[in-house]
């Protein structure tokens, strides 16, 4: 039967390319790649042989085995696992189906040694073959099936699947090497390169001699089944590179074995990058859990929190049973009791991080804060008092971030809540007219921009240190309960006039009357300084950056009136009034209003309500400055 050409998934194609012109300097890389793939075939199929033994037909000895042909310039790793057939090799080697793929594949910048070294988080490490071959061939024989399969590429845009003869199931995977890859025809440089990436590998990786004699060169021992003493940092190091198919290192290594009520093992590790899909909505995560050392899944919902979903790493328990089905793991109290457990582990060994090493803590938060603070919304869960420790804000008044903790020492005389104010980004949050009174009195207010800020802190009723949250965005942020600053420290504030010298009460009603059912209310405000005017939120309604996000993804159809705060020590505002006074309310007043309601409108970074009008009525009293 001829072959059947197809042509690469497009994000493939790019993916290739990137990689077959990259100059990466690590590229032995590819070899711990499809060794990885080897051993979790043999995984795969371990556990679909618990029920039923018939797949692995006498052979359960796992391995992967490792093979050259000099004159032929070829490199063979083979596996007795799982195998593939026709489908799965398109859907494995035609096409990228993993979530969150299409989107890096869009990013890829062109700088290939930072591409090239992305490509395993996204679960294509097999493609890393084309940096030392120049055609790859995989001949397979899924578990259980008659029919062998051969898989062709040149890696240049299009492959081959075609019938083929194979006896025994599994995978071969034959690298027609590269003129400058023939080092990994050496027997020294291929056990160096397994020594150095995949001696971790539970099963035994044999490397072929040239009489056909095979010989084990890895250790192939579970590495978190080995006390910590004997492990070096450097074995940890590639253990996490396999296990998150990741090339930079671990920010955070846990490592523990727990006995008593139930028994398991632990080793997780904290990236020191973000992982390019951590925020896509189907993004699982990437802890495996296995079973008296028997890889059972990688997706079990529950055995880590989704505001952990960046840790990587492996849990093997002793007392679940090995053929325990994915469903029951979903409702198993053990397995429910060890998440909690592993859960707590982790946020106790960010905590010590938080606090022996503060400046390293808030690399971490700058990768996965926004992750973390996902646990402190939704479902109560025991661990929000110590996420609440653990979180970072910027602030108004100090460089870098604090925590809680540091803003409650700092509070005003009189202060008994946390101000905080979130917006879609930290420029425009600190350009905010909202700070303007906090400023002027001196009271330190949070600046939050993570998206799930608006969702957490109107779920945290409890407060922190017996002290509530407020947004100053809401109208009713009280400032008058609080000391103003030191006169020393503002000489400006012993001339100030007070708002009793000025009565904008008509003013206030004529803006009312032309705005209208725009806006829910129009009063004086005790939070601007420096501004004619902002909108802020009635008591009672929802916050504005928040409504601004579910207007985004369609929850929220129309935006709410607003109440309009106007500033009473306000040039503008003190002009308005006494035309107000002296004139019967017109035109004039009419557009004024109109263009106060816009240029708060624009303060929030919203779009003014009729953009023509608001540029004749602009234009009007510019006209008007000239006369």
């Amino acid at each position: 039967m001829s072959a059947n050409k197809r042509s690469f998934q497009a994000e493939v194609s790019k993916l290739l390319n990137i990689v077959a012109h990259s100059l990466y300097s690590e590229r032995e890389v590819f070899l711990r790649e499809l060794i990885s793939n080897a051993a979790d075939a043999c995984d795969k199929l371990r556990y679909l042989a618990l029920t039923d033994e018939k797949l692995v037909s006498g052979d359960n000895e796992f391995k992967v085995k490792i093979a050259t042909n000099k004159k032929a310039k070829t490199l063979l790793i083979s596996d007795n696992g799982i195998g593939m057939n026709e489908a799965d090799l398109d859907d494995n080697l035609g096409t990228i189906a993993r979530s969150g793929t299409g989107a890096f594949v869009e990013n890829l910048s062109g700088d290939e040694k930072q591409d090239v070294g992305l490509i395993g988080q996204f679960g294509v490490g097999f493609y890393s073959a084309f940096m030392v071959a120049e055609k790859v061939e995989v001949l397979t024989k899924k578990a259980g099936e008659k029919q062998a399969w051969l898989w062709s590429s040149d890696g240049l845009g299009e492959y081959t699947i075609e019938k083929a003869e194979k006896a025994e199931r599994g995978s071969q995977v034959t690298l027609h090497l590269k003129k400058d890859a023939s080092e990994y025809l050496e027997d020294l440089r291929l056990r160096t390169v397994v020594k150095s990436y995949s001696d971790h590998i539970a099963l035994p990786i044999l490397l072929e001699g040239e009489k056909g004699e095979e010989e084990a060169i890895n250790e192939a021992s579970a590495l978190w089944t080995r006390a910590k003493k004997d492990i070096k940092k450097e074995q940890y190091s590639e253990f996490y590179k396999q296990v998150s198919s990741s090339y930079d290192e671990p920010w955070m290594t846990t490592h523990w074995k727990a006995e008593g009520r139930f028994e398991y093992s632990a080793l997780l590790f904290t990236p020191s990058n973000r992982p390019f899909d951590l925020f896509h909505p189907d993004r699982k995560n990437r802890v495996k859990l296995y079973v008296k050392r028997v890889f059972i899944t990688d997706d079990c919902e529950g055995l880590i929190p989704d505001y952990l979903r960046f840790v990587k790493g492996i849990i093997d328990c002793e007392d679940l049973p090995l053929n325990v089905s994915r469903e029951l793991l979903q409702k198993n109290q053990m397995l429910t009791a060890i998440g909690s457990a592993v859960s707590k582990r982790i946020i106790n060994e960010l905590k010590k991080k938080s606090e022996k090493q503060p400046e390293e803590y808030i690399k971490f938060w700058e990768n996965f804060g926004p992750v973390l603070k996902e646990g402190l919304y939704g479902v109560p869960n025991d661990n929000k008092p110590a996420l609440l420790e653990l979180s970072r804000f910027r602030s108004t008044k100090r460089e870098g971030f604090i925590s809680l903790k540091d803003y409650v020492s700092g509070m005003k005389e009189g202060q008994d809540t946390i101000y905080y104010i979130t917006g879609e980004n930290l420029e425009a949050i600190k350009n905010s007219p909202h700070l303007e009174g906090f400023a002027a009195k001196d009271i330190e207010v949070l600046l939050m921009s993570d998206p799930i800020d608006d969702f957490w802190i109107p779920s945290m009723f409890e407060g922190y240190d017996e002290k509530k949250f407020a947004s100053i965005t809401r109208g009713s942020a009280d400032l008058d309960t609080i000391d103003e600053k030191d006169e020393k420290d503002d000489p400006a504030k012993k001339t100030k006039p007070s708002k009793k010298d000025s009565d904008i009460s008509l003013l206030i009603a004529s803006i009312k009357l032309t705005l209208g059912e725009t806006v829910k209310d129009v009063k004086e405000s005790s939070r601007l300084t420096d501004s004619a005017c902002c909108l802020v939120a009635d008591e009672g309604d929802m916050d504005m950056n928040l409504e601004r996000i579910l207007r985004q993804h369609q929850q929220v159809q129309d935006a709410a009136p607003r109440v309009l705060e106007i500033n009473p020590m306000h040039p503008l505002i003190k002009g308005l009034a006494k035309k107000a006074k002296k004139d019967k309310p017109g035109q004039e007043i009419e557009d004024a209003a109109l263009l106060l309601f816009d240029q708060a409108r624009i303060l929030d970074g919203e779009p003014v309500s009729d953009v023509k009008a608001f540029a004749q009525r602009l234009s009007k009293v510019m006209e008007a400055g000239l006369v």
